[in-house]
C-alpha cells in the first residue's frame, strides 16, 4: 500500500499535497472537540484501519465520504490552478477548448475576423438546470462545501503573511467540521420548493457574477489574437447566453408538480431576476458620479428623463432629485424605481404591478442603451463599454425572468387527457389512445382549424384533463402578463408520431393559448418533441417530416419567427442520452444520436428551419456525459447551428458550478466550441459519417448483444439482487418517484436509477456491454474494415469521443466487486449465468479498447488514472460494507424488523459515500 501511495502522490503532485493539509486539518479539529479516536481512523495519515469494510460504523461511512469528497475538492481546484499556470506561463492559447484557443484555431483556418464577427452576436447557449434525483448530498452540504473551496482557494494566494495563513487553516478547520456535524443525507424527500431553492442559488448568486468574467475572457482572447477589441465592444458582439429550468415545470411521473407549483415557480424566477438586476443597478449608480447636468445631454435623454419621472409621478421625482447634476445616476436611479417590485433596505422583496413600472425587459433594455449612448457622447466610452454593458449583458441574459420554464408531459399521459376532454364534451367515440395514426392526424388537424374548446372553464375534468389544462391556463395567464420570454417550451416525453405533437397544440387550445391570426390558429407556446428511445430516434425524420410540413406548425413557427424577431424559423428538438442508451447499450445510443441528429438537420434544411437541438444528458457517461469540448466537437454536420441547450442535472450542477472559477471555465468551454463548431461547419460541405456503414454494423450488433442480456430470464431478478436498487428506489434524494408508473419492470424503471444503481456495485454495464463482442465480430468477419477504423479513431471526433468514455467507464468497473455484489443473488444458478455473461464481455471490452486505442489510460489520462488509484483502498470497505447493509436490510424487511429503518439510513449513508467517490450517481 505504502509503494502505492507513494507514486500516487509523485504522480498527483499538488492536489495530493492539498489533500493531505485538509486531512491534517480535520484530524485537528475534530480532536479538538473530544472525536480522538475517529481521528485516528482517517486514512492516508494512518494505516488503514480495517482488514474487512464490515468492521466499519456508520461513523467511519461518514468520514470514507467526506475523504472522497475532499478528493474532488483538490482535484478541482488543482485543475484551476493548473490552467493558469498554463496561461501564464506558456501560452495564452495552450488551454483546449477556451476562447483563445478556439478563435486562434478559426483564424488559422483562414476564418476571417469579421466572420468571428459576425457569428458571435448570433452563437446562443442554454444550460438547463434540472433537479433530476441524482444529487445525493444535501443543499445545506453543498453550501459549506463552496465555504470550504473559497478558502482553499486563498491559500493560493502568496501575498497573505503566516499569520494571515494561521487563520485561514484556522477557518478551514471550522468549515470541515461543520461538514463533519451536518448530516449528509436526505431524511425526508425534499420537496419542489427545496429543489427550486437550491437551483435559484446558482441562477442568483453564481451565474450573474461569472458573465462578466466570460465576457472580459473573451476580451482578452480577442487581442491575445492579435485582433482589435474595439471592433467587439462597438458591435456589442458577445454571444447570448440564457438558461433554462425544468423544477416546477417538468410534470412527467411527478405528481407533485401542480398548477399551483408551477405558477409559483413562474412568480419566484420573476422576482429573482428584479433581485440580480437590482444589484447591478445599485453598483451601476455608485459608478456614474459625474458631474453634468440633464440639460447639457441629447433631447432623446431629456424626454425619456422627463417621460419617466412622469410614469412614476412622486417615486420618480424622488428617485431624479437623489443625486442632482449628477444626470447618469439620476437616469440610472430612475431605471431602479421603475423596476416592478417593492424595496425594503434596497433589497426586492415583492412584486408588483403599479402603473407606471416596466412589464417587459425589452424596455429597459432600450433605456440602458440609451444611457449607454449618452455616456458615449460625454465621452466616458470605457464606462459605458464596461459598468454599462454589465447591467446590459445581465439584462440580456436573465431579462424579467431569470431561467425559461420548460413545461414536460408525457405522451400517454396527454393521450389520456384527449379522451377525458372529449368524454366531457361528450363524444361518443373517445378512446383517442386506441385511434390509428391516420384517424388522430386527420380529427386534431379538423380541430385545429376552429378555436371553439371542447369545455367551459369550470367543467369537472378527469385527472390527466386537469392536470394539463390547469398547468397550462398557469402558463397563459403569465404569458398575457409578461409575454413568453419566460416560458420554454411545451416537451413532449417520448414522442412517437405526429399526432403526439399535435396533440399539444389541441390541449393548449383548450386553455387559451393559441390565438387567431390573419393565416389562421396559431400557438404562443413551441412544442418540443423528446426522441428518447432509439425507435424514436430511428424514426425522428419522418416524425419530424410530418409535423414540420402540418399547417398548424407552420403557421406556428412563422408567428414565433416574428414575435422573436429571428432570421429564419426555428424549431427545436430533445433528444434523449439516457433511454437510448438504457434501450441498447452505448454505442447504439451514440450512434442512433448521431445518425438523427444528422439527418434531421438534413430535413431541416429542406423545410428552411433552424433546428436548435436540446440534449437531454445526465451525469455519467451512459447518459451522455464527457468533457464538453470534445463532446461538440463530436456532434454531426450542423447540428448546432449556432444555438444549442442542453440539461445539466443533480450533481453536474455542483460539479460544474458550485464556485465562480470552475463555472466560468464550463461556460466558456460550451460557448467558444460552440461557436467554433457552428463557424466550421459553415465553412464546408454537409458530408455524412465516413465510417458510417461500420458503425451502423457495430450499433446494431452490439444493441443486439446488449438485449439478449437484458431480455435474458431471470435477468430482472439479478439486476435487483445484486445491485442496491431497491435502496435507491426507497431513497429520499429527489422529490420524483424512481419509477414512471408504479411497475416492477424494466421498461418502466427510470434511466437514472438503472445507471446509479449497476455504478454503485461496480458493473457501470450500461456503458460498456456489448462493445467488446461488436468489435469482436468486425475483427473476425472484416479485419480490414477493423483496421481502417481503427485508423480513423486519430483524427475521427465522434469515435475518438465514443470510446475514450467507454474506456473510462471501464477503468472505475471493477471486476472483484462485481463478484462480491453477485454473490447477493440467492439462486447459484442464476448468480453464475449473468456473472459469467458479465465477466467474459468485459475481458472482451478491455481487450478491445486496449487494441483500439493503442495504450493504457495510465499513458493517456495519468490523472484519472492514479486518482482512481487512491480511492481503491477505501471504496472496497466501502462496497463491502454495503453489501453487508443490504443482507441485513433486506432479511429485516422480509421479517417485518423495525430496525430496517435505522439500517436503511446506514446503507443510505454508503450509497452516498460511493457516489462521492465515484464523482456521480447516474
Amino acid at each position: 500500500m505504502n509503494r502505492i501511495l507513494s507514486e500516487v502522490k509523485e504522480k498527483l503532485g499538488k492536489p495530493y499535497y492539498d489533500f493531505e493539509f485538509l486531512l491534517e486539518c480535520l484530524k485537528d479539529i475534530l480532536e479538538q472537540n473530544g472525536e480522538a479516536e475517529i481521528a485516528k481512523d482517517i486514512p492516508f495519515l494512518n494505516d488503514f484501519p480495517f482488514k474487512s469494510g464490515e468492521e466499519m460504523s456508520s461513523k467511519h461511512i461518514q468520514l470514507y465520504s467526506l475523504v472522497f469528497q475532499l478528493v474532488n475538492m483538490v482535484e478541482v481546484n488543482g485543475a484551476v490552478q493548473n490552467r493558469r499556470r498554463v496561461e501564464n506561463e506558456l501560452d495564452y492559447h495552450a488551454v483546449n477548448g477556451l476562447f483563445a484557443s478556439n478563435i486562434n484555431n478559426l483564424l488559422t483556418n483562414k476564418i476571417t475576423e469579421q466572420d468571428i464577427l459576425r457569428k458571435l452576436p448570433d452563437t446562443v447557449v442554454e444550460p438547463v438546470l434540472t433537479a433530476h434525483p441524482t444529487e445525493a448530498k444535501r443543499a445545506t452540504v453543498l453550501e459549506h462545501h463552496r465555504d470550504l473551496y473559497l478558502l482553499l482557494v486563498n491559500r493560493e494566494n502568496k501575498m497573505f503573511s503566516d499569520n494571515e495563513l494561521l487563520n485561514i487553516r484556522h477557518n478551514i478547520k471550522l468549515a470541515l467540521y461543520r461538514i463533519w456535524k451536518t448530516g449528509e443525507i436526505y431524511l425526508e424527500k425534499p420537496d419542489v420548493h427545496s429543489e427550486l431553492r437550491n437551483i435559484l442559488h446558482y441562477l442568483v448568486n453564481v451565474f450573474p457574477k461569472v458573465i462578466p468574467v466570460l465576457d472580459r475572457r473573451l476580451i482578452q482572447a480577442w487581442s491575445s489574437c492579435g485582433l482589435d477589441k474595439k471592433s467587439l465592444l462597438e458591435n456589442h458582439a458577445f454571444p447570448k447566453i440564457s438558461f433554462g429550468n425544468w423544477v416546477g415545470g417538468d410534470r412527467d411521473g411527478h405528481p407533485l408538480v401542480t398548477e399551483q407549483v408551477t405558477e409559483e415557480t413562474l412568480q419566484a424566477l420573476r422576482l429573482n431576476a428584479f433581485v440580480v438586476m437590482n444589484r447591478n443597478l445599485t453598483t451601476l449608480v455608485k459608478h456614474l458620479s459625474f458631474t453634468h447636468s440633464v440639460d447639457e445631454c441629447s433631447q432623446e435623454f431629456q424626454e425619456r428623463v422627463n417621460e419617466m419621472i412622469s410614469d412614476l409621478g412622486d417615486l420618480g421625482l424622488d428617485s431624479f432629485n437623489r443625486n442632482k447634476e449628477e444626470c447618469f445616476r439620476q437616469f440610472a436611479n430612475l431605471i431602479i424605481a421603475k423596476m416592478p417590485i417593492i424595496l425594503e433596505r434596497g433589497h426586492a422583496t415583492e412584486l408588483t404591478e403599479e402603473a407606471g413600472r416596466y412589464v417587459l425587459a425589452q424596455d429597459m433594455l432600450d433605456d440602458l442603451n440609451l444611457l449607454k449612448k449618452e455616456l458615449i457622447s460625454f465621452g466616458a466610452q470605457s464606462i459605458a463599454y464596461d459598468d454599462v454593458n454589465l447591467s446590459i449583458r445581465s439584462l440580456e441574459t436573465f431579462g424579467f425572468h431569470l431561467a425559461k420554464l420548460d413545461v414536460r408531459q408525457n405522451s400517454a399521459f396527454h393521450d389520456k387527457a384527449i379522451e377525458q376532454l372529449l368524454e366531457a364534451a361528450q363524444v361518443e367515440d373517445h378512446n383517442f389512445s386506441e385511434w390509428s395514426e391516420e384517424k388522430r392526424v386527420a380529427f386534431l388537424t379538423q380541430e385545429l382549424k376552429s378555436s371553439r374548446p371542447f369545455t367551459h372553464q369550470n367543467a369537472v375534468l378527469g385527472p390527466n384533463a386537469s392536470a394539463v389544462i390547469s398547468c397550462y391556463r398557469v402558463v397563459e395567464a403569465h404569458v398575457n402578463k409578461y409575454g413568453t420570454d419566460g416560458i420554454g417550451s411545451f416537451i413532449v416525453s417520448m414522442t412517437r408520431s405526429v399526432s403526439d405533437l399535435l396533440s399539444v397544440y389541441l390541449l393548449a387550445r383548450e386553455a387559451g393559448l393559441v390565438r387567431n391570426t390573419e393565416e389562421g390558429l396559431v400557438c404562443r407556446v413551441p412544442v418540443v418533441p423528446l426522441l428518447e428511445t432509439i425507435e424514436d430516434l430511428q424514426h425522428g425524420v419522418s416524425i419530424m417530416e410530418g409535423f414540420l410540413a402540418h399547417e398548424f406548425t407552420q403557421r406556428s413557427l412563422r408567428y414565433l419567427k416574428e414575435k422573436k424577431g429571428l432570421a429564419r424559423l426555428s424549431q427545436q428538438i430533445m433528444v434523449g442520452y439516457s433511454d437510448s442508451n438504457k434501450d441498447g447499450g452505448i454505442i447504439a445510443s451514440q450512434w442512433n444520436l448521431y445518425r438523427s441528429q444528422y439527418l434531421l438537420a438534413e430535413l431541416a434544411e429542406k423545410h428552411e428551419v433552424d433546428l436548435v437541438f436540446f440534449h437531454g444528458k445526465g451525469g455519467s457517461i451512459s447518459r451522455g456525459s464527457g468533457p464538453t469540448h470534445y463532446f461538440i466537437k463530436a456532434l454531426p454536420y450542423q447540428s448546432i447551428k449556432h444555438n444549442i441547450r442542453l440539461t445539466e442535472q443533480g450533481e453536474t450542477i455542483a460539479q460544474k458550478y458550485e464556485n465562480k472559477v470552475n463555472a466560468e471555465y464550463n461556460l466558456e468551454l460550451l460557448v467558444a466550441n460552440s461557436l467554433s463548431k457552428s463557424l466550421h461547419d459553415e465553412q464546408t460541405e454537409r458530408v455524412y459519417h465516413p465510417q458510417a456503414e461500420i458503425l451502423d454494423v457495430l450499433a446494431a450488433e452490439s444493441k443486439e448483444h446488449y438485449e439478449k442480456l437484458t431480455h435474458e430470464e431471470g435477468f430482472v431478478k439479478y439486476f435487483r439482487q445484486a445491485t442496491p436498487i431497491d435502496a435507491i428506489e426507497t431513497s429520499k434524494i429527489g422529490s420524483r418517484p424512481a419509477k414512471r408508473t408504479g411497475a416492477n419492470t424494466l421498461e418502466d424503471l427510470r434511466a437514472i436509477p438503472w445507471v446509479f444503481s449497476w455504478s454503485q456495485s461496480r458493473y457501470h454495464m450500461t456503458s460498456w456491454y456489448g462493445v467488446g463482442t461488436a468489435f469482436t465480430n468486425l475483427k473476425k468477419k472484416s479485419p480490414e474494415k477493423y483496421n481502417e477504423f481503427k485508423k480513423a479513431i486519430i483524427s475521427d471526433t465522434f469515435i475518438r469521443y465514443v470510446l475514450t468514455n467507454v474506456d473510462t467507464s471501464l477503468a472505475a468497473t471493477d471486476e472483484g466487486i462485481m463478484k462480491s455484489y453477485a454473490e447477493l443473488v440467492e439462486d447459484v444458478s442464476l448468480r453464475d449465468k449473468f456473472l459469467g455473461m458479465f465477466l467474459n464481455e468485459f475481458k472482451l471490452t478491455r481487450d478491445v479498447l486496449f487494441d483500439l486505442l493503442g495504450e493504457g489510460i495510465e499513458v493517456r489520462r495519468k490523472n484519472h488514472h492514479y486518482s482512481n488509484h487512491l480511492r481503491a483502498p477505501l471504496m472496497k470497505h466501502l462496497h463491502e460494507k454495503q453489501i453487508q447493509l443490504l443482507k441485513l436490510w433486506r432479511k429485516q424487511k422480509e421479517e417485518g424488523d423495525a430496525k430496517s429503518a435505522d439500517t436503511q439510513i446506514e446503507l443510505m449513508l454508503t450509497i452516498n459515500a460511493i457516489a462521492s467517490a465515484m464523482r456521480n450517481t447516474g
